[in-house]
């Protein structure tokens, strides 16, 4: 037989099987995942996390109500699926490959093998059509009121995503092509991955140990020089040697870690901000533990006028700029309210808001977690007197969980990927925990009642509260495609504040839209008439400039008050009335 012969009578071999001489290093990888699930089990079982240890117990797993659930949904969903085929059978119209139902841009499907491969195709196309029924019959139900509604749709779209096929290891083509050519090697990363992420009891997004909180993240030059048990205050070195006379405070959510601002030197705001001659300070919250179980609003509020007063004596200067992120946005509003109220708004030259909200009427998707269930369930996981940083992580995952969930169970678990060093990931992973009274607090005065609009409806230390009062020149800015604090609820302030107001849209979302340094080169901002008197007619009229739309922040800044002094004496941190107690960033922000 000629050579030609040989070739032709060879098949190649099948991408989604084990050639035989493979099959010896597939079953050491199978006793090595053995292994690694039995000393994961045990290593729970010694930690006393009996729940965990059940999870490897069979005699548990009859017992437990959420497999009793699974399985009779499971069976359902069987029952549903050969009725699915019967039907199509009976019809008499076989799917064929390449006409895909689902979209063709979805991200998932991007292997060739969904589209080429006749069961993969036949299995997406399955898919496509199930979850575009089951929203459909969603959006047509009789009945629901919207809020109703707008819960079952969210809830559909979370099951639709969380059932799609790439999720599971047998129906992603790209998975066991992957375990093939690795020998298996690919799921056992994955298993690792994902028993790593167990004992954490957090979804990684990136290594953990990539970064360092103020070796290579959070790395801009400063001290702490004052301290409370509620927050550290760090006053950054100047690096120009004239500053602007007015200084900067910079209020951030207390939900996550202040450093989402000063991520590295390429991408620090602070950097940024303290190169363009500003003397910068920053609030780091301490995240809760049980000490702070009766840590209220007020409590807040009250650490927003400290940081604001300590900054003013030290410097003495009558009044400071300040930025509120997200919820520290809001409770800047209510400060600058109560402020307001007692005659000392002067303490405040100007304020900006980032991606903030004060009126949640149109508060997107969150308000879909602040029924009186939601509510009933944050009281028993807040039952130490604060809410575990790692229940708010999840559930703003699941407000994206195609891509913030399953995108990264699939890489991660999957495809046994290696994680990406990626500072604003690690940063998004680095939880913070909540005071449980103020957390409930903020979900029924604020998202619930939205009572922050009406006037003198809450009061803030002592004091009723009325944003209408609020008359300190306002910068508003907002992201265009902002899933947390939607662009229409970031525009309200522009109804709720009466001083001079400045409104810019960002394009991207909550973080990329403000964290956009000009050197990146990214995205686009646009202007117009803030006098606009509705957000339609602000975006008809708007301009688009292409790049970071922190310089010409810093140009509204200065036409508040451009007056610059030499950097020196109390203008460097610890060399004023206020000694450094430590470096930048501080112990708060690395508590956990």
């Amino acid at each position: 037989m000629s050579d030609a012969d040989k070739s032709d009578t060879n098949e190649a071999p099948n991408p989604f099987l084990p050639s035989p001489d493979d099959m010896q290093h597939w079953t050491s990888v199978i006793g090595r995942a053995q292994q690694m699930m039995l000393e994961f089990a045990l290593g729970q079982a010694n930690e006393g996390n009996a729940s965990a240890a059940a999870l490897f117990d069979p005699a548990k797993w009859i017992d437990n109500p959420a497999t009793q659930l699974w399985s009779a949904q499971s069976s359902r969903m069987w029952d549903q699926g050969v009725a699915f085929w019967t039907s199509l059978a009976s019809i008499g119209q076989p799917i064929a490959p390449g006409a895909p139902t689902a979209d063709t841009r979805d991200r998932r499907f991007a292997d060739p093998d969904w589209t080429a491969n006749p069961v993969f195709a036949m299995i997406r196309q399955t898919y496509g059509l199930l979850a575009e029924q089951m929203l459909a019959t969603t959006r047509q139900l009789d009945g629901p009121d919207p809020a109703a509604r707008a819960k079952m749709e969210f809830a559909a779209k979370a099951m639709a995503d969380a059932m799609a096929p790439t999720n599971l290891a047998l129906t992603n083509p790209e998975v066991i092509k992957r375990a093939v050519e690795t020998r298996g090697e690919s799921l056992l990363k994955g298993l690792k991955h994902m028993l790593t992420d167990l004992s954490r009891g957090q979804l990684s997004h990136v290594d953990p140990d990539a970064f360092e909180v103020g070796v290579n993240i959070a790395t801009t030059p400063g001290k702490v020089i004052h301290e409370t048990d509620l927050y550290q205050l760090i006053q950054y070195t100047p690096t120009t040697k004239e500053v602007f006379a007015v200084p900067l405070v910079i209020f951030p959510p207390w939900i996550n870690r202040f450093y989402i601002l000063d991520l590295n030197p390429a991408k620090s705001f602070v950097a940024w901000a303290v190169d363009q001659g500003l003397s910068v300070f920053m609030v780091s919250w301490k995240s809760a533990d049980a000490s702070m179980s009766e840590i209220t609003w007020d409590d807040y509020v009250a650490a927003q006028v400290d940081a604001i007063d300590t900054v003013r004596d030290l410097l003495g200067v009558p009044a400071v700029h300040s930025i509120g992120y997200c919820v520290a946005g809001t409770t800047l509003a209510a400060t600058l309210a109560m402020l307001a109220a007692r005659g000392e708004a002067d303490k405040v030259q100007s304020v900006t808001f980032f991606t903030a909200q004060v009126d949640f009427e149109q508060a997107g998707d969150l308000k879909m977690f602040v029924d009186d269930s939601y509510l009933a369930l944050l009281q028993q996981l807040s039952a130490p007197g604060f809410l575990d940083g790692r229940y708010m992580a999840a559930t703003f995952n699941s407000l994206r969980g195609r891509d913030l969930i399953w995108n990264y169970v699939v890489s991660n678990y999957l495809l046994g990927n290696d994680y990406p060093p990626f500072d604003l990931l690690y940063w998004n992973g680095d939880t913070t925990n909540l005071p449980a009274k103020w957390h409930r607090q903020y979900l029924v005065d604020l998202y619930r009642d939205n009572r922050l609009v009406i006037p003198n409806s809450l009061s803030v230390m002592g004091t009723p509260i009325d944003l209408k009062k609020i008359r300190t020149p306002a910068f508003i800015q907002a992201g265009r495609e902002d899933h947390i604090a939607p662009l229409p609820s970031v525009w309200r302030l522009m109804d709720h504040l009466s001083g001079p107001k400045t409104f810019l849209l960002a394009g991207s979302g909550h973080i990329a839209g403000v964290v956009n340094p000009p050197a990146a080169g990214k995205y686009q901002y646009w202007t117009g008439d803030s006098g606009a008197a509705t957000l339609d007619e602000f975006i008809a009229g708007a301009a688009e400039t292409k790049g970071s739309w922190w310089p010409h922040w810093i140009d509204w800044v200065a036409t508040q008050d451009d007056a610059k002094i030499t950097a020196k004496g109390a203008r460097i941190p610890g060399k004023g009335a206020r000694k450094a107690t430590e470096d930048a960033p501080g112990r708060y922000v690395k508590q956990r």
